[in-house]
């Protein structure tokens, strides 16, 4: 139908006003009569020159006689057009004669040249999305895509800038051309973690929070899944003493008596979990910046307790709201569901708190396991351990750090070292 209104439509359309050169008693060509009676308007739509490289908007008919009154055809966009000559038909209308003898309209509305409107140099790192089609100019009719070494999710030098009907292209250096839209500014290589995490690790056993500090950027499995969190419910305790040592309501000399009822609130940890404080009260005053290695490097459940009990108020109201704030979900240590995504969270908050914390969590009693056994790159992290779960949250010093929350049921600690490897491997 829309082919059947254009062929109707078209000859009416394309008629510019005409001059009777009867009644002047003169005779004039066709093209004389074209330019006395073109307007601007008229001029503006049709061509007066043949086109370097024509191509058509839009499927067109082609006829067989310049007066474009029977259909030879129909011609279709990106294919080669071969125009003979430009001419004014007798009704003062440009047509072009195309080199097989059918005509079609000189109309800018159905013609356009396609060729490169501007260019511009400049220098740029971006980033490829998928792997690119690479083309030998700025694509227009005519240029070829060629084999190039580009990978996808990669960095990539742009030297300059090209436009043309078919949009706006990016010249890589000593590669080619390809569309922008191929390309970003912004770090790529978190599409190319959640593909990894896809293929690879989308199992309901599995909560998995990947997330790009530099670009804001995140992949996931399970984010929001909810797991026993075990040693993982200690992070937010150590982000919430670094900020009442930050507002100077906490020193790090302060001491805290290990008394009865630091193990018996409602909260605590079991101290037959201990490592490093001794499992019985011993009356011992400890200084917060103890406290707060023992619970990073150890993770000793003894000194959590004496935070908890002291400094966090045992896990009040105003406690408990100031993690809910920060993780971005309910919260309390009661029964320490948490899940991979909160737990990444607070690990991002301790970041940019820049604290000694993250020191004393990157030389832990657990560097050998998990996340942190084979990555190169400086590691903060906590574990956790309970039951069948297990977990660890960290945050990698890669070239660009990144958040990386695994929380695992019924999985090994050389399971969540695997998915740390392959993260890391992209990432890195």
């Amino acid at each position: 139908m829309k082919k059947l209104l254009l062929l109707f439509v078209l000859p009416v359309f394309f008629s510019p006003m005409s001059l009777d050169s009867g009644e002047m008693g003169i005779f004039l060509t066709s093209g004389q009569r074209y330019q006395l009676s073109a307007d601007v308007g008229t001029r503006y739509s049709y061509f007066e020159q043949v086109p370097q490289n024509p191509n058509l908007f839009q499927e067109t008919p082609a006829y067989t006689d310049s007066q474009l009154k029977t259909t030879a055809g129909w011609l279709k966009p990106n294919e080669n057009l071969s125009i003979k000559r430009l001419t004014i038909n007798e009704q003062a209308i440009p047509v072009f004669e195309l080199t097989d003898g059918s005509y079609l309209p000189a109309s800018k509305w159905l013609i356009f040249d396609d060729v490169v409107f501007d260019n511009e140099n400049f220098t740029q790192t971006y980033w490829t999305k998928e792997k690119p089609t690479v083309y030998t100019a700025p694509y227009v009719l005519g240029v070829t895509s060629k084999d190039t070494a580009i990978e996808a999710y990669s960095p990539v030098s742009v030297i300059s800038r090209a436009r043309t009907q078919h949009g706006v292209f990016l010249e890589i250096e000593n590669k080619g051309w390809v569309r922008a839209d191929d390309l970003s500014e912004i770090d790529t290589r978190i599409d190319k973690v959640q593909k990894l995490l896809n293929q690879k690790y989308n199992k309901s056993n599995y909560g998995i929070y990947v997330k790009q500090l530099a670009t804001q950027a995140t992949a996931s499995i399970n984010p929001d899944q909810r797991m026993y969190s075990a040693s993982i419910a200690k992070l937010p305790l150590l982000y919430y003493v670094e900020e009442q040592l930050a507002n100077g309501s906490l020193a790090l000399s302060d001491k805290l008596t290990y008394i009865e009822q630091v193990n018996q609130f409602s909260g605590s940890y079991d101290v037959s979990g201990s490592s490093k404080m001794s499992l019985t009260p011993d009356n011992k005053d400890y200084s917060i910046d103890e406290l707060t290695r023992y619970v990073s490097q150890n993770s000793d459940n003894v000194a959590s307790n004496l935070l908890g009990y002291y400094v966090a108020n045992q896990y009040d109201k105003t406690y408990q709201t100031a993690i809910e704030n920060l993780a971005g979900g309910s919260w309390n240590m009661t029964d320490k569901q948490m899940s991979a995504k909160m737990a990444g969270k607070i690990m991002e908050k301790l970041y940019y708190q820049n604290s000694q914390i993250l020191t004393y969590l990157s030389e832990t009693d657990f560097d050998n396991q998990r996340i942190s056994k084979d990555i190169s790159a400086r590691v903060a992290h906590k574990i956790g351990d309970a039951y069948d779960y297990k977990h660890d949250v960290a945050l990698v010093y890669a070239d660009s750090p990144f958040i990386l929350s695994i929380f695992t049921d019924k999985s090994s600690y050389d399971d969540i070292t695997t998915i740390a490897n392959d993260v890391y491997e992209i990432l890195k």
